[in-house]
């Protein structure tokens, strides 16, 4: 396989930005809708594939969530929810939490968990090389439980529907938070690695310790590298590399799964990373070269404009194109002011990781790498079915059918409710 001639399947649905967290919530679907402005604006989806996810079914849900769990995501509504106050506890769901109820609350997190699923499929099937659902990441979800703007944990679903077809799958997480609610669903097993590069300390979710290295089966297949506050990109780059390089080397998986956070970058409103462009993008263009089958997925990412910014690049370092650094014309071109440029400058700020601490923390995950069981085999076993079939019959989005439909009262609407959060938090850029 050529690596700079690998396929790349698009999926987005126009649905996904119409719905809305509430005021003064930093999760903002909208996010999404300007970074395919910015793919289609530089003309990126002429050079892949762009489907439509399919809908969902509860099945393809229920095979990791709770079923009980499943089924009150399906019936609270904001107009009901009184009548549901204890199973919302008891599920973290809420305005006491950091999920809260909002119109569309399981059908929004149903459609870009569908995309990550249909991903895995394609790449199953050997229909693309490389799929990108920016929806997805949504890594916080548990088995029962609503977690950190986290509902459904698509990232778990799409691995289950790689192991029908792989032995081994290999999980990355770049998000500035710890990725909790994939390590605990494969904590116990060898035929997943997760790996997961974030803030640790006094910040959410407080988990991530590099001892922690799973139990049973599972142990040394779970990898932290908790990092503190200020990490560029010499420094991310320096450990994420031969972090990766040793897994690949021991682990040799079958495919990959790559979470791509935005809010590692620097100027985020919830992160304190300070990584550009290019240095996150490097994450990409890194495991590339492996020529594994790969799926790249959003994340967190609380400043939109940076968050569009990010994705867009790091689709075009899947094609394998280079993005002129002035924004082409698009519709919300005027986000991008000043300097309406593609790429940011990260801050002045210092970087709290010593190379002195990094070299012992990377030597100290290194080793436990080496305890990983040579590429581990599985058992033959009858291959699940998989919604293959049924996708093959769905109808691939059209290029030309690339406009968004989304109503005029919808876009004043949530481009009004964009303003008025930049105007709380005091801070334009962090929208």
């Amino acid at each position: 396989m050529s690596v700079s001639r690998q396929k790349v399947t698009y999926f987005y649905d126009a649905d996904w930005c119409r719905y809305y967290y509430g005021g003064g919530h930093p999760m903002k679907p909208w996010r999404l809708r300007l970074t395919h402005e910015l793919v289609v604006a530089y003309g990126m989806y002429r050079k892949m594939d762009v489907w439509r996810p399919r809908p969902l079914a509860v099945d393809d849900v229920t095979v990791f969530h709770d079923p009980d769990y499943v089924d009150f995501l399906q019936r609270i509504t904001p107009d009901n929810e009184k009548e549901y106050t204890t199973k919302a506890q008891i599920f973290q769901v809420g305005d006491t939490t950091d999920c809260p109820i909002f119109d569309g609350m399981y059908e929004f997190n149903a459609k870009c968990s569908a995309a990550s699923i249909d991903g895995a499929i394609k790449l199953n099937h050997q229909d693309t090389n490389i799929c990108i659902n920016w929806s997805g990441g949504l890594h916080h979800a548990k088995k029962g439980e609503a977690s950190g703007f986290c509902y459904l944990n698509d990232i778990v679903l799409a691995i289950l529907e790689l192991l029908k077809f792989h032995d081994r799958v290999l999980y990355i997480d770049v998000d500035v938070h710890h990725g909790d609610g994939v390590e605990e669903a494969f904590y116990t097993t060898d035929r997943v690695v997760t790996v997961s590069f974030h803030r640790y300390g006094d910040f959410f979710p407080g988990s991530g310790d590099y001892t922690h290295i799973g139990v049973h089966n599972g142990r040394y297949h779970t990898v932290n590298v908790p990092l503190d506050a200020g990490v560029d990109d010499d420094s991310y780059q320096g450990i994420f590399e031969p972090v990766i390089q040793a897994i690949m080397d021991r682990y040799q998986p079958g495919a990959v799964v790559l979470q791509l956070g935005a809010d590692s970058l620097a100027h985020d409103r919830l992160g304190c990373f300070n990584l550009s462009l290019k240095g996150h993008g490097k994450c990409v263009s890194f495991l590339k070269k492996f020529g594994v089958p790969l799926l790249l997925l959003g994340g967190g990412g609380y400043n939109i404009r940076n968050v569009a910014r990010c994705w867009c690049y790091e689709t075009s370092v899947a094609l394998g194109m280079d993005l002129e650094n002035d924004i082409p014309y698009n519709d919300f071109i005027s986000y991008y002011g000043p300097d309406f440029r593609l790429h940011i400058t990260p801050d002045k700020i210092r970087n709290e990781n010593r190379p002195k601490d990094i070299q012992s923390l990377v030597n100290r995950v290194l080793q436990n790498i080496q305890r990983i069981e040579i590429a581990p085999s599985v058992q033959q076993f009858e291959r699940p079915s998989d919604g293959y079939k049924s996708m093959k019959e769905d109808e691939k989005i059209e290029r030309e059918v690339m406009e968004i439909d989304v109503s005029e009262s919808d876009e004043r609407r949530i481009v009004a409710e964009e303003k008025q959060a930049g105007s709380a938090v005091q801070h334009e850029s962090f929208l």
